[in-house]
């Protein structure tokens, strides 16, 4: 059931209103529709905010009877919808066993649009193609974040950032910078050429197990695209053909591979090291 009490929408049962919510969580073609998804977590929501992402709908919990200083001033301050929902199903929305979160976000998505890339001198883009997890997707925008990376662009038959374990491993990074999603190599080919016509020497360097070059031989000082392939078959033939060079990152033991998400991350480390220590 739903009702007002006073000003309040409250939400007591698992009415159409929550099953919207709990297919954001579970249907990527209805958080695409909606333009929407939810979100929990003190750090993640208050990032979200932070950055100027549009909160539609807080959620909290209609059977806490004191909240905390972080929830009370949100719930004051944050322009949005407010719905009070019974802590049993805040909890299955929150997919937390330990019990209801005190405060779940639901967040518009910005558009997938190249154009929300900065641009620069220090320009550095990680694009990671036809990722099939979406906790490897969140991994690494969280490392894409750390090492000052200027945006992520997800390419191809995809997970989507924007799956519930996606925003959890991202731990709110997916909030601090612009994460685009592309249908395929080509369109990030485009972006690029129109960045190189602005005068700006963007290289393709792709990490690849079978490349010549090992990363630390590399300059990764200059605006850079770091291209990282799928979990299991890496990159593509046309990703490839398309890039300035292919590092490998060199290994002992017994693994003949990193995970994409590790990969990733260590070539980002490299670029920022190179970078700091020019």
């Amino acid at each position: 059931m739903s009702d007002m009490v006073g000003s309040v929408l409250r939400v007591g049962a698992r009415n159409a209103r929550f099953q919207q919510w709990q297919a954001l969580l579970s249907n990527r073609a209805k958080r695409q529709r909606a333009g929407e998804f939810l979100v929990h977590g003190v750090r993640p929501i208050s990032l979200a905010i932070s950055h100027g992402w549009p909160v539609r709908t807080l959620l909290y919990d209609d059977d806490r009877v004191t909240q905390s200083s972080w929830a009370a001033e949100l719930l004051d301050r944050v322009d949005a919808d407010r719905i009070a929902v019974r802590a049993e199903l805040l909890a299955e929305l929150g997919d937390k066993a330990e019990g209801a979160p005190e405060l779940i976000a639901v967040v518009g998505m910005p558009p997938d649009d190249p154009a929300r890339i900065p641009v620069g001198p220090d320009l550095l883009v990680v694009v990671f193609d036809r990722p099939g997890s979406p906790g490897n997707i969140g991994s690494l925008i969280r490392s894409a974040d750390a090492f000052g990376a200027s945006a992520v662009v997800i390419t191809g038959h995809a997970a989507d950032p924007y799956d519930p374990k996606s925003v959890r491993a991202s731990t709110g990074s997916l909030f601090a910078l612009p994460v685009v999603r592309l249908p395929s190599h080509r369109p990030v080919l485009d972006w690029a050429e129109a960045v190189r016509g602005d005068g700006v020497p963007l290289r393709l360097v792709g990490a690849d197990e079978r490349g010549q070059t090992p990363i630390a031989e590399l300059d990764l000082t200059g605006p850079t695209a770091l291209v990282i392939g799928n979990e299991t078959v890496g990159l593509s033939g046309a990703w490839r053909e398309a890039c300035d060079a292919l590092m490998r990152i060199p290994m002992s033991g017994a693994a003949s591979s990193l995970n994409a998400a590790a990969a990733g991350s260590v070539a980002l480390y490299e670029a920022a090291r190179q970078r700091s220590a020019g």
